[in-house]
């Protein structure tokens, strides 16, 4: 299985659309758009991001689009966000995906985001050397609650 990231084509989104309306992907990951199937919504954000110094990229396997992972914010406050299809969770695509962004971005601190109870994506984080800094709560679109979170940081 080879794993590769790659500047993101306009082609790959409507494969992002498709993964992020995945209803069990949208609980698990819980810190999303209000109506994730609002295609115009969607790509306004996309065009908003693409245009934005943010890094994105696509996430392949073996030439297939899988995902995406990207580093966005201020310096200093900088976070990464990455998303993989269900399908090919559990053979640590997101960690190698997550581990060739962070060789690509040097700068540190680094922080992630994620909801508490969803351990496999702290895991990710984890063993790419992220460590938890700080316990939040915040609004979950994809549960229609408030939900505890947890905030991650890479140093060095």
């Amino acid at each position: 299985m080879q794993i590769a990231l790659r500047e993101v084509h306009d082609s790959d989104l409507p494969v992002f659309f498709r993964q992020m309306n995945d209803p069990e992907s949208l609980h698990l990951a819980a810190f999303v758009p209000r109506d994730p199937a609002d295609r115009e919504a969607f790509d306004a954000h996309w065009k908003r991001v693409l245009a934005s110094d943010a890094v994105n990229r696509t996430i392949l396997v073996d030439g297939d689009v899988v995902g995406s992972a990207a580093v966005y914010g201020e310096p200093g406050e900088r976070e990464v966000t990455y998303w993989v299809d269900r399908a090919y969770w559990g053979r640590g695509i997101a960690t190698a995906a997550l581990g060739a962004l962070l060789a690509e971005i040097t700068e540190r601190p680094l922080y992630a985001r994620a909801a508490a109870d969803n351990a496999g994506s702290r895991r990710v984080l984890e063993k790419c050397g992220f460590r938890l800094s700080a316990h939040d709560r915040g609004y979950a679109h994809a549960r229609g609650e408030e939900i505890d979170e947890v905030v991650l940081r890479l140093d060095a």
